[in-house]
Protein backbone atom coordinates (compact mmCIF):
# COMPACT_ATOMS: atom_id res chain seq x y z
CA UNK A 1 0.00 0.00 0.00
CA UNK A 2 1.37 3.55 -1.26
CA UNK A 3 2.16 5.90 1.77
CA UNK A 4 -0.59 7.68 3.00
CA UNK A 5 -0.66 11.31 2.47
CA UNK A 6 3.31 11.26 1.38
CA UNK A 7 3.63 11.92 -2.42
CA UNK A 8 6.57 9.84 -3.26
CA UNK A 9 8.25 9.64 -6.32
CA UNK A 10 11.37 8.87 -7.91
CA UNK A 11 13.77 11.68 -8.55
CA UNK A 12 16.59 11.02 -10.46
CA UNK A 13 19.46 12.56 -9.54
CA UNK A 14 22.41 13.00 -11.98
CA UNK A 15 26.20 13.77 -11.45
CA UNK A 16 27.24 17.36 -13.08
CA UNK A 17 30.34 15.97 -14.78
CA UNK A 18 33.29 17.67 -13.54
CA UNK A 19 35.96 19.93 -14.57
CA UNK A 20 38.77 17.29 -14.74
CA UNK A 21 37.02 14.64 -16.46
CA UNK A 22 39.79 13.08 -18.25
CA UNK A 23 40.30 9.49 -19.96
CA UNK A 24 43.49 8.31 -17.14
CA UNK A 25 42.33 4.28 -17.71
CA UNK A 26 42.18 3.65 -14.40
CA UNK A 27 39.43 1.24 -14.29
CA UNK A 28 40.33 -2.65 -14.10
CA UNK A 29 37.90 -4.31 -16.27
CA UNK A 30 35.69 -1.13 -17.80
CA UNK A 31 37.04 -1.93 -20.98
CA UNK A 32 35.53 1.04 -22.26
CA UNK A 33 38.18 3.18 -19.79
CA UNK A 34 41.02 0.68 -20.54
CA UNK A 35 40.57 1.61 -24.99
CA UNK A 36 40.32 5.29 -24.43
CA UNK A 37 43.19 5.44 -21.93
CA UNK A 38 45.59 8.18 -22.69
CA UNK A 39 43.29 10.13 -25.29
CA UNK A 40 42.54 13.66 -24.87
CA UNK A 41 39.23 14.53 -22.96
CA UNK A 42 36.89 17.16 -22.94
CA UNK A 43 35.10 17.65 -19.96
CA UNK A 44 33.11 20.98 -21.18
CA UNK A 45 31.36 18.83 -23.93
CA UNK A 46 30.90 16.04 -21.21
CA UNK A 47 29.18 18.29 -18.86
CA UNK A 48 26.96 19.65 -21.58
CA UNK A 49 25.53 16.79 -22.51
CA UNK A 50 24.82 15.72 -19.08
CA UNK A 51 22.98 18.44 -18.67
CA UNK A 52 20.99 18.17 -21.90
CA UNK A 53 19.97 14.14 -20.53
CA UNK A 54 18.64 15.54 -17.26
CA UNK A 55 16.51 18.25 -19.55
CA UNK A 56 15.04 15.54 -21.45
CA UNK A 57 14.36 13.39 -18.34
CA UNK A 58 12.44 16.98 -16.35
CA UNK A 59 10.33 17.52 -19.60
CA UNK A 60 9.65 13.54 -19.58
CA UNK A 61 9.03 13.54 -15.55
CA UNK A 62 8.38 16.75 -14.59
CA UNK A 63 11.05 16.32 -11.26
CA UNK A 64 14.69 15.88 -11.99
CA UNK A 65 17.56 16.72 -9.27
CA UNK A 66 21.55 16.36 -9.37
CA UNK A 67 24.62 16.48 -7.44
CA UNK A 68 28.13 18.21 -7.74
CA UNK A 69 31.75 17.44 -8.54
CA UNK A 70 33.60 16.36 -5.73
CA UNK A 71 36.97 18.53 -4.87
CA UNK A 72 39.72 17.85 -7.29
CA UNK A 73 41.99 17.44 -7.25
CA UNK A 74 42.08 15.84 -3.81
CA UNK A 75 45.12 17.42 -2.22
CA UNK A 76 44.80 14.61 0.78
CA UNK A 77 45.54 12.00 -1.32
CA UNK A 78 47.96 13.62 -3.06
CA UNK A 79 49.60 13.89 -0.13
CA UNK A 80 48.79 10.27 1.18
CA UNK A 81 50.28 8.84 -1.94
CA UNK A 82 53.71 10.96 -1.68
CA UNK A 83 53.57 12.30 -5.38
CA UNK A 84 57.26 13.51 -6.40
CA UNK A 85 57.31 12.79 -9.98
CA UNK A 86 58.68 9.75 -9.85
CA UNK A 87 55.26 7.47 -9.12
CA UNK A 88 53.05 6.14 -12.34
CA UNK A 89 51.04 7.95 -14.01
CA UNK A 90 47.80 6.06 -12.98
CA UNK A 91 48.81 7.03 -9.22
CA UNK A 92 49.57 10.67 -10.82
CA UNK A 93 46.28 10.33 -12.39
CA UNK A 94 44.11 9.20 -9.15
CA UNK A 95 43.28 12.58 -7.01
CA UNK A 96 41.85 14.20 -10.27
CA UNK A 97 39.39 11.37 -10.91
CA UNK A 98 35.77 13.34 -12.28
CA UNK A 99 34.20 9.00 -11.47
CA UNK A 100 31.97 11.06 -9.02
CA UNK A 101 29.74 11.73 -12.25
CA UNK A 102 28.46 8.07 -11.95
CA UNK A 103 26.46 8.78 -9.48
CA UNK A 104 24.76 5.22 -9.39
CA UNK A 105 27.38 4.55 -7.44
CA UNK A 106 27.12 7.17 -4.52
CA UNK A 107 24.81 5.04 -2.40
CA UNK A 108 22.56 2.60 -1.95
CA UNK A 109 19.32 4.11 -1.66
CA UNK A 110 16.07 2.11 0.15
CA UNK A 111 13.16 3.99 0.01
CA UNK A 112 11.14 5.11 3.34
CA UNK A 113 8.24 2.30 2.00
CA UNK A 114 10.57 -0.65 2.09
CA UNK A 115 12.28 0.45 5.56
CA UNK A 116 11.68 -0.83 9.13
CA UNK A 117 11.90 3.23 10.60
CA UNK A 118 9.59 4.79 7.67
CA UNK A 119 12.39 6.61 6.38
CA UNK A 120 14.66 6.82 2.96
CA UNK A 121 18.01 5.51 3.95
CA UNK A 122 21.38 6.25 1.85
CA UNK A 123 24.27 3.85 2.07
CA UNK A 124 27.26 5.97 0.88
CA UNK A 125 29.73 3.31 -1.64
CA UNK A 126 33.12 2.76 -0.13
CA UNK A 127 34.59 1.96 -3.85
CA UNK A 128 37.38 0.75 -2.29
CA UNK A 129 38.23 -1.88 -4.76
CA UNK A 130 39.51 1.25 -7.41
CA UNK A 131 42.02 3.79 -5.39
CA UNK A 132 40.38 6.43 -7.75
CA UNK A 133 36.94 5.99 -6.50
CA UNK A 134 37.79 4.83 -2.84
CA UNK A 135 38.25 8.72 -2.09
CA UNK A 136 35.09 9.49 -2.81
CA UNK A 137 32.51 8.28 -0.32
CA UNK A 138 33.43 10.87 2.89
CA UNK A 139 32.66 14.17 0.41
CA UNK A 140 29.58 12.41 -1.23
CA UNK A 141 27.89 11.68 1.86
CA UNK A 142 28.88 15.73 2.74
CA UNK A 143 26.87 16.15 -0.21
CA UNK A 144 23.71 13.50 0.47
CA UNK A 145 24.21 15.16 4.15
CA UNK A 146 22.90 18.28 2.58
CA UNK A 147 20.72 17.30 0.04
CA UNK A 148 19.22 14.92 2.33
CA UNK A 149 19.42 16.46 5.62
CA UNK A 150 15.97 16.51 7.02
CA UNK A 151 16.32 13.46 9.22
CA UNK A 152 12.96 13.40 10.23
CA UNK A 153 12.53 11.67 6.19
CA UNK A 154 16.01 10.64 5.67
CA UNK A 155 19.15 8.37 7.25
CA UNK A 156 22.46 8.96 5.65
CA UNK A 157 24.86 6.37 6.50
CA UNK A 158 28.78 5.51 6.66
CA UNK A 159 29.73 3.64 4.49
CA UNK A 160 30.68 -0.13 4.74
CA UNK A 161 33.64 -0.96 6.25
CA UNK A 162 36.55 -1.49 3.80
CA UNK A 163 36.81 -5.12 4.18
CA UNK A 164 33.73 -5.79 2.02
CA UNK A 165 34.02 -3.78 -0.83
CA UNK A 166 30.61 -1.88 -1.72
CA UNK A 167 29.38 -0.31 -5.60
CA UNK A 168 26.23 1.15 -4.59
CA UNK A 169 22.98 1.76 -6.56
CA UNK A 170 25.24 0.19 -9.36
CA UNK A 171 24.42 -3.26 -8.09
CA UNK A 172 21.43 -2.77 -6.64
CA UNK A 173 17.96 -3.17 -7.94
CA UNK A 174 14.03 -2.49 -6.75
CA UNK A 175 11.04 -4.06 -8.01
CA UNK A 176 7.38 -2.36 -7.45
CA UNK A 177 4.03 -2.02 -8.00
CA UNK A 178 4.49 1.80 -7.42
CA UNK A 179 7.43 3.98 -6.05
CA UNK A 180 5.25 4.87 -3.23
CA UNK A 181 4.55 0.97 -2.41
CA UNK A 182 6.51 -1.74 -0.48
CA UNK A 183 9.09 -3.16 -3.38
CA UNK A 184 11.31 -5.84 -2.96
CA UNK A 185 15.49 -4.98 -3.42
CA UNK A 186 18.00 -6.45 -5.26
CA UNK A 187 21.13 -6.88 -4.11
CA UNK A 188 23.65 -8.41 -7.03
CA UNK A 189 27.26 -9.16 -5.50
CA UNK A 190 29.94 -10.87 -7.56
CA UNK A 191 32.53 -13.96 -6.41
CA UNK A 192 36.18 -12.95 -6.50
CA UNK A 193 38.86 -14.88 -8.53
CA UNK A 194 37.86 -14.40 -12.04
CA UNK A 195 39.68 -12.56 -14.65
CA UNK A 196 39.08 -8.90 -13.42
CA UNK A 197 37.88 -7.70 -10.04
CA UNK A 198 34.54 -8.67 -8.32
CA UNK A 199 33.53 -5.23 -7.24
CA UNK A 200 30.22 -6.25 -4.85
CA UNK A 201 31.18 -8.23 -1.97
CA UNK A 202 28.16 -10.28 -0.49
CA UNK A 203 28.19 -9.34 3.00
CA UNK A 204 28.94 -5.47 1.73
CA UNK A 205 25.28 -6.70 0.56
CA UNK A 206 23.75 -7.66 3.62
CA UNK A 207 25.11 -5.25 5.66
CA UNK A 208 23.34 -2.61 3.79
CA UNK A 209 20.31 -4.04 4.03
CA UNK A 210 20.43 -4.72 7.83
CA UNK A 211 21.56 -0.96 8.12
CA UNK A 212 18.49 -0.13 6.22
CA UNK A 213 16.08 -2.27 8.31
CA UNK A 214 15.12 -4.39 5.21
CA UNK A 215 12.28 -7.42 5.61
CA UNK A 216 14.35 -10.22 5.12
CA UNK A 217 11.31 -11.79 2.86
CA UNK A 218 11.53 -8.87 0.57
CA UNK A 219 15.38 -8.38 0.00
CA UNK A 220 17.31 -10.62 -2.27
CA UNK A 221 20.81 -11.87 -2.97
CA UNK A 222 21.77 -12.93 -6.62
CA UNK A 223 25.35 -13.31 -7.92
CA UNK A 224 26.20 -12.04 -11.15
CA UNK A 225 27.57 -13.97 -13.72
CA UNK A 226 31.02 -14.51 -13.41
CA UNK A 227 31.38 -14.97 -17.16
CA UNK A 228 29.32 -11.45 -17.41
CA UNK A 229 32.17 -9.59 -14.91
CA UNK A 230 35.25 -11.46 -16.89
CA UNK A 231 33.45 -9.77 -20.41
CA UNK A 232 33.35 -6.28 -18.62
CA UNK A 233 30.26 -5.83 -16.66
CA UNK A 234 32.27 -4.38 -13.76
CA UNK A 235 28.73 -3.51 -12.37
CA UNK A 236 25.19 -5.48 -12.70
CA UNK A 237 24.12 -1.88 -14.20
CA UNK A 238 25.52 -3.00 -17.62
CA UNK A 239 23.81 -6.28 -17.44
CA UNK A 240 20.46 -5.63 -16.33
CA UNK A 241 17.92 -2.71 -15.16
CA UNK A 242 14.54 -2.80 -13.07
CA UNK A 243 11.82 -0.64 -12.54
CA UNK A 244 8.21 -1.26 -11.62
CA UNK A 245 7.51 -4.67 -12.26
CA UNK A 246 10.09 -5.01 -14.83
CA UNK A 247 13.27 -6.70 -14.90
CA UNK A 248 15.00 -5.80 -17.91
CA UNK A 249 18.05 -8.21 -18.69
CA UNK A 250 20.64 -9.87 -20.91
CA UNK A 251 20.08 -13.55 -20.47
CA UNK A 252 23.81 -14.60 -18.94
CA UNK A 253 23.64 -11.57 -15.99
CA UNK A 254 23.55 -13.87 -13.45
CA UNK A 255 25.06 -16.66 -12.29
CA UNK A 256 22.15 -18.98 -12.39
CA UNK A 257 19.73 -16.85 -14.26
CA UNK A 258 16.59 -18.95 -14.12
CA UNK A 259 17.31 -19.49 -10.25
CA UNK A 260 17.62 -15.70 -10.00
CA UNK A 261 14.08 -15.41 -11.54
CA UNK A 262 12.77 -17.55 -9.23
CA UNK A 263 14.27 -15.89 -6.39
CA UNK A 264 12.45 -12.60 -7.13
CA UNK A 265 9.66 -14.18 -8.25
CA UNK A 266 9.01 -15.82 -4.90
CA UNK A 267 9.15 -12.43 -3.09
CA UNK A 268 8.14 -10.42 -5.90
CA UNK A 269 5.08 -12.54 -8.01
CA UNK A 270 4.09 -9.32 -10.41
CA UNK A 271 7.84 -9.96 -12.29
CA UNK A 272 7.81 -9.12 -15.73
CA UNK A 273 11.36 -10.50 -17.27
CA UNK A 274 12.42 -8.85 -20.24
CA UNK A 275 15.05 -11.00 -21.23
CA UNK A 276 17.51 -10.09 -24.68
CA UNK A 277 19.01 -13.44 -25.43
CA UNK A 278 22.65 -14.19 -26.60
CA UNK A 279 21.50 -15.13 -30.28
CA UNK A 280 20.18 -12.09 -30.65
CA UNK A 281 22.43 -9.21 -28.71
CA UNK A 282 26.24 -11.32 -27.40
CA UNK A 283 26.92 -10.63 -24.12
CA UNK A 284 30.11 -8.74 -25.85
CA UNK A 285 27.74 -6.59 -28.17
CA UNK A 286 25.27 -5.46 -25.07
CA UNK A 287 28.75 -4.15 -22.70
CA UNK A 288 29.76 -2.34 -25.89
CA UNK A 289 26.79 -0.36 -26.38
CA UNK A 290 25.46 -0.29 -23.14
CA UNK A 291 22.25 -1.45 -24.05
CA UNK A 292 21.32 -2.42 -19.96
CA UNK A 293 22.97 0.94 -18.42
CA UNK A 294 20.04 2.94 -19.73
CA UNK A 295 17.17 4.73 -17.42
CA UNK A 296 14.18 2.44 -17.47
CA UNK A 297 11.53 5.13 -16.51
CA UNK A 298 7.84 5.12 -15.53
CA UNK A 299 6.86 8.36 -17.76
CA UNK A 300 3.40 10.02 -16.46
CA UNK A 301 0.87 8.23 -18.44
CA UNK A 302 2.17 4.81 -16.81
CA UNK A 303 3.86 3.62 -19.96
CA UNK A 304 7.71 2.74 -19.89
CA UNK A 305 10.70 4.52 -21.58
CA UNK A 306 14.04 3.06 -21.85
CA UNK A 307 17.09 5.76 -22.14
CA UNK A 308 19.94 4.67 -24.33
CA UNK A 309 23.21 5.80 -25.48
CA UNK A 310 23.27 6.61 -29.31
CA UNK A 311 25.44 3.94 -29.41
CA UNK A 312 22.77 1.71 -28.92
CA UNK A 313 21.39 2.85 -32.16
CA UNK A 314 24.86 2.64 -33.86
CA UNK A 315 24.76 -1.36 -33.90
CA UNK A 316 22.73 -3.46 -35.93
CA UNK A 317 22.43 -6.35 -33.15
CA UNK A 318 20.97 -4.23 -30.49
CA UNK A 319 18.44 -1.51 -32.89
CA UNK A 320 17.44 -4.89 -34.99
CA UNK A 321 16.59 -5.98 -31.12
CA UNK A 322 14.90 -2.84 -30.22
CA UNK A 323 12.77 -2.38 -33.12
CA UNK A 324 11.50 -5.97 -32.80
CA UNK A 325 10.68 -5.23 -29.25
CA UNK A 326 8.38 -2.77 -30.07
CA UNK A 327 6.70 -4.06 -32.26
CA UNK A 328 5.49 -6.73 -29.43
CA UNK A 329 2.87 -5.65 -26.68
CA UNK A 330 6.08 -5.96 -23.65
CA UNK A 331 5.94 -3.46 -20.90
CA UNK A 332 8.98 -1.18 -22.31
CA UNK A 333 6.95 1.03 -25.22
CA UNK A 334 9.45 3.88 -25.81
CA UNK A 335 13.16 3.45 -26.71
CA UNK A 336 14.69 6.82 -26.55
CA UNK A 337 18.78 7.84 -27.68
CA UNK A 338 21.03 10.19 -25.96
CA UNK A 339 24.42 11.48 -26.67
CA UNK A 340 26.58 10.76 -23.12
CA UNK A 341 29.76 9.91 -25.54
CA UNK A 342 32.42 11.20 -23.20
CA UNK A 343 30.84 10.17 -20.08
CA UNK A 344 30.55 6.21 -22.09
CA UNK A 345 34.02 6.79 -23.37
CA UNK A 346 35.22 6.42 -20.00
CA UNK A 347 32.80 3.23 -19.39
CA UNK A 348 29.32 5.12 -17.96
CA UNK A 349 26.19 4.97 -19.51
CA UNK A 350 22.81 6.88 -18.94
CA UNK A 351 22.22 4.70 -16.06
CA UNK A 352 25.65 5.80 -14.62
CA UNK A 353 25.18 9.27 -14.24
CA UNK A 354 21.87 8.79 -11.98
CA UNK A 355 21.02 8.00 -8.31
CA UNK A 356 17.75 7.26 -8.37
CA UNK A 357 16.24 8.46 -5.01
CA UNK A 358 12.28 7.72 -4.13
CA UNK A 359 11.01 10.40 -1.70
CA UNK A 360 8.74 13.62 -1.47
CA UNK A 361 10.30 15.96 -3.73
CA UNK A 362 9.23 18.70 -1.12
CA UNK A 363 11.79 17.06 1.44
CA UNK A 364 14.71 17.24 -0.75
CA UNK A 365 16.65 20.91 -0.42
CA UNK A 366 15.76 22.67 -3.30
CA UNK A 367 19.28 23.54 -4.24
CA UNK A 368 19.86 19.78 -5.79
CA UNK A 369 16.97 20.02 -7.77
CA UNK A 370 16.34 21.37 -11.47
CA UNK A 371 14.34 23.51 -13.46
CA UNK A 372 14.83 25.41 -16.94
CA UNK A 373 15.86 28.12 -15.31
CA UNK A 374 18.73 26.51 -13.01
CA UNK A 375 19.40 23.83 -15.89
CA UNK A 376 20.33 27.46 -17.82
CA UNK A 377 22.45 28.92 -14.76
CA UNK A 378 25.10 25.78 -15.14
CA UNK A 379 25.16 25.40 -18.85
CA UNK A 380 26.56 29.00 -18.58
CA UNK A 381 28.83 28.40 -15.55
CA UNK A 382 29.93 24.93 -17.95
CA UNK A 383 30.82 27.12 -21.11
CA UNK A 384 32.34 29.60 -19.04
CA UNK A 385 34.79 27.98 -17.00
CA UNK A 386 34.99 24.39 -17.82
CA UNK A 387 38.03 23.48 -19.60
CA UNK A 388 37.50 22.59 -23.68
CA UNK A 389 40.14 19.70 -23.45
CA UNK A 390 42.30 17.71 -21.31
CA UNK A 391 45.05 16.41 -22.89
CA UNK A 392 47.33 13.12 -20.13
CA UNK A 393 50.27 15.57 -20.26
CA UNK A 394 48.31 18.27 -18.37
CA UNK A 395 47.05 15.98 -15.56
CA UNK A 396 49.33 17.12 -12.23
CA UNK A 397 50.22 20.23 -13.95
CA UNK A 398 49.23 23.77 -11.41
CA UNK A 399 47.37 25.42 -13.81
CA UNK A 400 45.35 22.59 -14.67
CA UNK A 401 45.09 22.50 -10.91
CA UNK A 402 43.71 26.60 -11.14
CA UNK A 403 41.61 25.72 -13.74
CA UNK A 404 39.82 23.16 -12.64
CA UNK A 405 39.54 24.23 -8.57
CA UNK A 406 38.03 27.98 -10.00
CA UNK A 407 35.68 25.98 -12.48
CA UNK A 408 33.74 24.14 -9.38
CA UNK A 409 33.90 27.01 -7.50
CA UNK A 410 32.56 29.28 -9.73
CA UNK A 411 29.53 26.58 -9.90
CA UNK A 412 29.38 25.91 -6.23
CA UNK A 413 28.44 30.23 -6.21
CA UNK A 414 26.20 29.88 -9.03
CA UNK A 415 24.14 27.44 -7.20
CA UNK A 416 24.41 29.00 -3.66
CA UNK A 417 26.25 25.72 -2.27
CA UNK A 418 29.67 27.50 -1.40
CA UNK A 419 29.27 25.13 1.62
CA UNK A 420 30.70 22.41 -0.27
CA UNK A 421 33.99 24.23 -1.42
Amino acid sequence: MEQSGTPLTEINFDGIVGPSHNYAGLSLGNIASASHAGDPSYPRAAALQGVAKMRGNLARLGVQGFLLPLPRPNGALQQALALDGTEPPQLRAAPWSASSMWTANAATVSPAPDTADGRCHLTPANLVTMLHRAQEWPDTQAQLRIAFGDTKHFAVHDAVPPTFGDEGAANHMRLCESHGAPGVEVFVYGKPGGRFPARQHDQASRLVARAHGLAPERTVFIEQNPEAIAAGAFHNDVVSVANGRVLFTHAEAFADQHGAYDAIRKAFPALEVVEVPSSAVSLEEAIRTYLFNAQLLTLPSGEMALIVPEECRESPAVWGWVEQMLAGNGPIRQVIPVDVRQSMANGGGPACLRLRVVCDPATVDPRFLLDEAKADLIERTIAQHWPLQIDPSDIGTQSLADSVIAARLALLDALDLAQLG
